[in-house]
């Protein structure tokens, strides 16, 4: 029977040279995966560049049921191409062929083209064809528009030196994204992290182990141009009692004034020249229908408490002269986790519900745009003090649960009243669940910064993989997937 072949091509805005550089750095096999696909990196062997490099990956298959995936790279041509094939996985035969084309000297063209073979013969491709052809669509859709965009950030501050930066939180939702990011723009990353648990291969990173109650390191910002800081206690893990209250202010700011101190302490020709510590939009508290900027002023309540208190933490490198950027961020949107993550099951069973009486405004954001935002922090040296991390459009919860039913093909006509919501979760149903907290991102859009994503249904289907339609319809064009996604 003969191989199916799948090829989709899309613009890029740097030369062939560039693209293909951008595959070959740490982390970019990482980078490219689609945020609704369950796959992880569990070893990598020999070098990216020589014959034999080989990736494997233990990926979710159907359901709870996983799978191993290894695959050897060969044939690379810098700046042309280069191959991998399947080794070991649930294909009968795989050749995945990169090819990098000149456009012009800034602008390329990105080429996959994948042979593959189902397995089972005919039964297989009549059984599972269709649904093999839309997943890839999706995910080349995704990892096209992807690249596109961070090429685009990259290209951006062509012009200024590659960063050594520090991160804290490098495995959480946002620091997992952002250290691919940079690793795949050039960046040298090392990360700040509490116990030993380095991975069993090299990632191309600096693991440094670190206490976050306790000082850094005298040697962990060696060398480092900048520091991000963005661990802290999950505020949406469980009900809000004493002790969990306590945990979120001084996982906070004690772990804050730590960085910052160890940043002030060093001498002014080695220190960081920006420091940007994750923040909260939680600073406003809940204000109904007001339009807020970062001129509006803080809330009442315990998360607007946390937040003065998270943001007066970083004083000691404010104090020393060192740019800092403290990054109000909003309603963080990833499959993976976070609010979104949360949601999803409820969602595809169809059980999805506007909560309270779905008024209250929603401040969102994609992990894609907040990383994009750090970047940009990174290297706008007029951007300093709070920034609102969200997205241009808030809406309200109600127009929140429509679009994500929308996006998935669900029915979410269920309600949770505020009296259920408070028994489910206690006081978090109030500070969060409920909180109307209308943000705009002022400071950003003033600096020239570009959000991907400023519509809230477009942002869902990108995340989700839910922006193909059936790829069998006449007409369908692989080549312009990566248009509908930026």
């Amino acid at each position: 029977m003969p191989n199916a072949i799948f090829e989709p091509r899309s613009p890029m805005p740097v030369s062939a040279e560039e693209l293909y550089a951008w595959h070959a750095r740490p982390l970019a096999f990482q980078r490219l995966q689609p945020p609704w696909e369950d796959a992880t990196v569990v070893n990598q062997e020999g070098t990216f560049g020589t014959d034999g490099y080989r990736v494997t990956v233990r990926a979710g298959l159907v359901g709870p049921v996983s799978g191993t995936w290894v695959a050897e790279l060969y044939d690379f041509r810098p700046g042309q191409q280069f191959q991998d094939r399947e080794l070991q996985g649930p294909f009968a035969f795989w050749n995945h062929t990169h090819r990098f084309v000149p456009d012009t000297p800034t602008s390329s063209v990105l080429e996959d083209h994948i042979e593959y073979r189902l397995p089972f013969g005919r039964p297989g491709r009549v059984a599972a064809g269709a649904m093999v052809e839309q997943r890839l669509a999706a995910m080349f859709a995704y990892r096209h528009a992807l690249t596109a965009s961070d090429l685009r950030r990259h290209a951006a501050f062509a012009h200024r030196p590659r960063l050594t930066v520090a991160v804290t939180g490098s495995r959480g939702l946002i620091g997992s994204d952002l250290v691919s990011f940079l690793t795949t723009g050039g960046h040298k990353v090392v990360r700040l992290v509490t116990g030993s648990a380095a991975p069993p291969f090299d990632d191309g990173t600096k693991w440094v182990p670190w206490k976050p109650d306790g000082p850094l390191p005298e040697a962990a910002l060696d060398g480092v141009d900048a520091v991000v800081h963005l661990a802290g206690d999950n505020v949406a893990d469980g009900r809000w009692s004493a002790e969990k209250k306590k945990r979120i202010l001084e996982s906070r700011t004690g772990p804050t004034r730590n960085v910052a101190q160890a940043i002030a302490a060093l001498p002014a020709e080695r220190r960081p020249k920006v420091f940007v510590c994750a923040s909260a939009v939680g600073f406003y508290g809940t204000r109904g229908d007001e339009e807020l900027t970062e001129d509006s002023s803080p809330g009442t309540g315990f998360f607007p408490g946390v937040v003065r208190a998270w943001e007066g933490a970083c004083a000691p490198a404010r104090d020393a002269g060192v740019r800092t950027v403290n990054l109000r961020i909003g309603v963080a949107l990833s499959p993976k986790g976070g609010a979104l993550g949360k949601q999803l099951f409820a969602f595809k069973m169809g059980t999805g519900a506007v909560l309270g009486s779905g008024k209250q405004w929603q401040s969102w954001v994609t992990v894609n745009d907040i990383v994009g935002a750090i970047h940009h922090a990174l290297y706008t040296d007029t951007l300093s003090g709070s920034v609102n991390a969200v997205g241009p459009n808030p809406v309200t919860n109600r127009e929140f649960t429509k679009a994500l039913g929308r996006v998935l093909n669900r029915p979410a006509f269920f309600w949770l009243p505020r009296p259920a919501l408070r028994v489910l979760f206690g006081e978090v149903a109030d500070e969060a669940l409920l909180a109307s907290t209308r943000v705009r991102p002022a400071k950003l859009v003033a600096s020239g910064f570009h959000f991907d994503h400023t519509e809230l249904e477009p942002a869902l289907r990108f995340l989700l993989g839910r922006h193909i339609v059936d790829s069998s319809r006449p007409g369908y064009n692989r080549s312009a997937s990566v248009q509908t996604l930026l």
